[in-house]
């Protein structure tokens, strides 16, 4: 199959190469896009514009960061093939992109690059999962990819920014030191959780914030408190430097 792909970054030039690996033709628009982003498609067929890509794709990726996903739909050119909507997004803001769409595939991304886990919901989600045959990746099929998303990085991701925001308390207050002592002792496996999440804030710390707030949404949706998440996008906004 000929597929499009809406735009390779790390996860998106994974799930584009384990396209590839499968057999299939992947295309992407290099208009606009970045060195890295050029380096990352080189197994990909360059249509320069993203008209193009929706002309010849009979599907297309979307794997973008979550507060980029609705605009990126909005602005695909009509299109008649499958849109995969394979971001960290709400339940409802996957139902927004599924309102732009002619035939939508909802899609959640766990695991790391280069061998992640898809899941996929929808009508013709099995078709999509069958695409990756024979590829690093696995697909899974589920009621709702979206909400099983959310529900795995609110805690993953939302723990994580915990522990960043106790140790941000535990330094303000001069007993970071001593803290970190204490879980030597009563908590090790703290210490390094803490390390990851500070390595992982430094590098994602900036896409995950609009992942917390998307999360936040839908625990709203849900009847549940949005706080703990709209608080882990702040932790997120303060260690995008750390």
């Amino acid at each position: 199959m000929i597929v499009g792909l809406l735009h390779p970054g790390e996860m998106g030039a994974a799930v584009g190469n384990a396209l590839v690996t499968a057999g299939h033709d992947v295309l992407w628009a290099s208009d606009g896009r970045s060195d890295a982003t050029r380096a990352r498609a080189g197994a990909f067929r360059d249509m320069r514009s993203v008209e193009r890509v929706a002309e010849e794709a009979a599907a297309v990726f979307s794997v973008v960061p979550p507060h980029a996903a609705v605009d990126v739909a909005r602005a695909l050119p009509p299109f008649d093939g499958i849109y995969v909507d394979a971001n960290a997004i709400a339940p409802a803001t996957a139902r927004e992109v599924a309102a732009t769409v002619a035939r939508f595939v909802d899609g959640g991304i766990v695991g790391a690059p280069p061998a992640p886990r898809l899941y996929l919901s929808g009508e013709e989600a099995a078709a999509v999962a069958g695409l990756f045959t024979g590829s690093a990746i696995e697909t899974e099929l589920v009621e709702s990819a979206s909400a099983l998303k959310c529900a795995y990085a609110a805690w993953t991701k939302g723990t994580s920014a915990l522990v960043l925001a106790v140790r941000d308390f535990a330094r303000a207050e001069g007993v970071e030191a001593a803290l970190v002592e204490e879980w030597s002792r009563s908590q090790p496996q703290l210490a390094e959780r803490l390390a990851a999440a500070e390595r992982s804030a430094a590098k994602k710390g900036w896409r995950w914030v609009g992942e917390m707030e998307e999360i936040a949404r839908a625990f709203a949706d849900a009847g549940l408190p949005r706080g703990f998440h709209e608080a882990a996008a702040d932790i997120y906004r303060r260690d995008e430097s750390v």
